[in-house]
């Protein structure tokens, strides 16, 4: 991926050292929490609540008033928010409407937001009730040691899949789905909630498309990583290498073929109107 004499967007807000206040689960604890969730299907919030309790894992966060660290990842995350800033102005100008850029937050071990406090254990995530992109970086090793999912294109795609949840939030998506929970059954829920995530993926696609298509972001290899990334992060993936088997109506982000086929459709076309995932005959 072409990033190191792009733009940094200045929407970036480095969190990590920063005391949140309370005990947080320390960097390798996070990473087991979140990988017993995802092999498990297990909500790795509940999770984190649960050691909470118990205090297993967990340490005092600490830290002064001093400015937040700056480094290579932490410029390319930047580099590739302000990528996503430029594609999404461009398309929301193109539908009339004004693009408001969500701002990324880089912390480690644990971070307040206004979906409540968060820990690396829940990975990268996207509150729309502060409109903010929150990741613990340290979800990139876990990406590429634990998933097998290296390569800098692989880290893109989990800020664009995040950033995709933002371009729902500002379509009235997330809200319409969001307000059926409590309506559904639990299976229909996590129905909806697959739509949504497949969707996000395909949205992740379309920026790749644009961000190519103008500025020639991408180098050989890099959808490779992105197709390994969704690959790897499949529920159907997931759920077979922690029991053995499949169940279907627990999936809440679809197989890893559902992930792959969207964010090509995205990348392919990089056409909007091609991603409603809600009234499509085939995931």
């Amino acid at each position: 991926m072409r990033w190191r004499d792009s733009r940094r967007s200045s929407n970036v807000e480095d969190r990590r050292g920063m005391p949140v206040g309370r005990a947080a689960i320390g960097g390798g604890g996070a990473l087991i929490v979140l990988l017993l969730a995802l092999l498990f299907g297990a909500d790795p919030a509940q999770l984190l609540q649960q050691l909470q309790a118990t205090g297993i894992g967990s340490s005092t966060s600490t830290g002064g008033e001093a400015a937040p660290p700056q480094d290579e990842m932490a410029e390319f995350v930047a580099v590739v928010l302000a990528e996503t800033e430029d594609v999404w102005t461009a398309q929301f100008e193109q539908m009339g409407q004004r693009y408001q850029a969500p701002r990324l937050v880089i912390f480690d071990g644990q971070v307040q937001s206004a979906c409540g406090m968060a820990s690396a254990a829940m990975g990268p995530f996207y509150c729309p009730s502060d409109q903010q992109v929150y990741i613990d970086l340290s979800f990139y090793r876990l990406l590429r040691e634990r998933l097998g999912a290296p390569g800098d294109f692989a880290q893109a795609y989990v800020i664009a899949h995040e950033v995709g949840h933002h371009v729902q939030h500002q379509l009235g998506i997330t809200d319409q789905v969001h307000a059926a929970r409590g309506r559904v059954s639990e299976t229909e829920y996590n129905a909806l909630s697959v739509k949504l995530e497949l969707q996000a993926d395909f949205f992740a696609g379309v920026w790749a498309h644009h961000a190519q298509r103008t500025k020639g972001l991408l180098e050989p290899g890099d959808i490779e990583e992105a197709m390994v990334a969704a690959e790897s992060i499949g529920d159907d993936k997931l759920q077979r290498e922690s029991q053995g088997h499949v169940v279907p109506d627990a999936f809440t982000h679809g197989t890893s073929a559902q992930r792959q086929r969207w964010f090509m459709l995205g990348y392919e076309t990089g056409d909007m109107r091609r991603g409603d995932t809600f009234r499509a005959e085939r995931l």
